[in-house]
């Protein structure tokens, strides 16, 4: 993959550590010009906090750097509205399914607006996705890999000769006796080593709106093989990219492999990325602990949605994030500098168009600056700062009459293609 086709120049690959082969690799592509990427969206049984949106956001960055090298971009990204913590929610609160769902799917929407995420048309759900959910339980049972047990159905990853390969599992671990993990998901960080639940058989004490009648008999379809179902239902068995945050590295992720690849035959995703988490004052964010951060929550404190998109994604997706008032101050301190320096010389972020002649050597500096940090495993933080230091520099030029109007009409359409990813610099 080589930065912005069609502009004449190449420069660096986009080169990212991709977590199944624990290397650095340059993308290269199924079909050209033409990118498929899988992106992990949210389990709309509560809202979203500014973790979860760390994980989205760069995604997006992914999304927008990708249509910004010139590539079509086919995204899915889903909601997750069926499994056994939406269940317990149900069971908790009274409330209806739709009653608990669709708040948090307009929250979602409203977030993603203000932060500047860009969601597809269609968003995918565990409860349309049903159908194929089912269809590949039964290609699993008829294939080996899946089998009933008390109404349910199980997979046996001993079955399946590369289980557990993206996180590189130790199967020499794995017990002799059979042993089954009949829940959706658990908590930590922890392998369940034995047979993971794909059909939760509906019996008729348990009847609720979440079970379904199905050739399967009823029932519903186990988080396990719910993205799968989504993303081969409307996407097909192989994708170029695949996201998600770190927690989808223990389990989740493996358990999609296992799925998809068993059904086709084929690899589904060569290329793996996972972000870290976002902390509050050093420690992990959660509902017991009382300090869960939600966008609102920031602007509450004066932060504008720029200033919380920058915070989010600033910070190299690989790394953990803490969330200090001195850290978001210091990012929104940055951002706000770097448009005091921008108004200083005269220029503004101009509409992004992939033909827009940057129509100085200043201009394709800014732009050979952005994709070396980008083409860097999407090192924003350098991208940004060379961006920053170069400003500070031209600046420091201005004030002793050095800048012409050519050059800041240049760095103007240079930062417009660059905010089509940033989506920081115009407010």
């Amino acid at each position: 993959m080589v930065a912005r086709k069609g502009s004449g120049r190449r420069t660096t690959p986009l080169v990212i550590t991709n977590t199944l082969t624990r290397q650095r690799e340059a993308v290269r592509l199924m079909e050209s010009g033409k990118v498929k990427l899988v992106t992990c969206g949210p389990s709309v049984y509560r809202k979203p906090h500014v973790g979860n949106y760390r994980t989205f956001l760069y995604e997006d960055v992914l999304h927008r750097y990708l249509e910004y090298l010139g590539y079509g971009v086919e995204r899915l990204i889903n909601f997750t509205d069926v499994e056994d913590k939406a269940i317990a929610e149900l069971r908790r609160t009274g409330k209806e399914w739709k009653e608990m769902t669709e708040p948090t799917e307009r929250q979602f929407f409203e977030d993603a607006d203000l932060l500047e995420i860009k969601v597809p048309k269609f968003v995918p759900r565990s409860s349309t996705s049903v159908d194929q959910a089912v269809f590949l339980i039964q290609k699993l049972i008829d294939k080996g890999y899946a089998y009933w047990y008390r109404g349910d159905v199980f997979y046996d990853p001993l079955k399946f000769s590369d289980f557990g390969k993206l996180y590189h599992l130790d199967m020499s671990r794995w017990p002799k006796k059979k042993r089954r993990f009949y829940k959706d998901t658990y908590p930590g960080r922890r392998w369940n080593l034995g047979d993971f639940i794909l059909w939760h058989g509906c019996k008729e004490m348990e009847a609720h709106p979440l079970c379904w009648e199905t050739e399967l008999g009823t029932g519903r379809p186990s988080w396990n093989v719910q993205d799968p179902a989504m993303v081969t239902k409307h996407m097909g068995y192989q994708a170029d990219i695949a996201c998600g945050g770190i927690d989808n590295l223990y389990r989740h992720h493996d358990y999609n492999i296992a799925v998809i690849e068993a059904v086709s035959g084929k690899e589904f995703c060569h290329y793996w990325l996972h972000g870290e988490h976002v902390l509050v004052d050093g420690k992990k964010m959660s509902k017991s602990k009382g300090n869960t951060v939600y966008p609102q929550t920031l602007l509450d404190q004066g932060c504008g949605p720029a200033h919380i998109r920058f915070f989010l994604i600033y910070q190299h997706y690989r790394k953990k994030l803490n969330l200090t008032d001195r850290t978001l101050d210091r990012a929104r301190g940055r951002l706000d500098r770097s448009k005091m320096m921008m108004n200083e010389i005269g220029v503004a972020p101009t509409k992004f168009a992939p033909d827009l002649d940057v129509r100085s050597n200043l201009g394709r500096e800014f732009l050979d600056i952005f994709e070396e940090g980008m083409n860097d495993d999407l090192n924003i933080a350098r991208a940004f700062d060379g961006l920053y230091e170069r400003l500070a520099e031209i600046a420091s030029d201005k004030r002793k009459g050095s800048l012409t109007s050519n050059q800041r009409q240049g760095i103007s359409a240079a930062l417009g293609r660059i905010d089509h990813v940033l989506r920081v610099l115009v407010t």
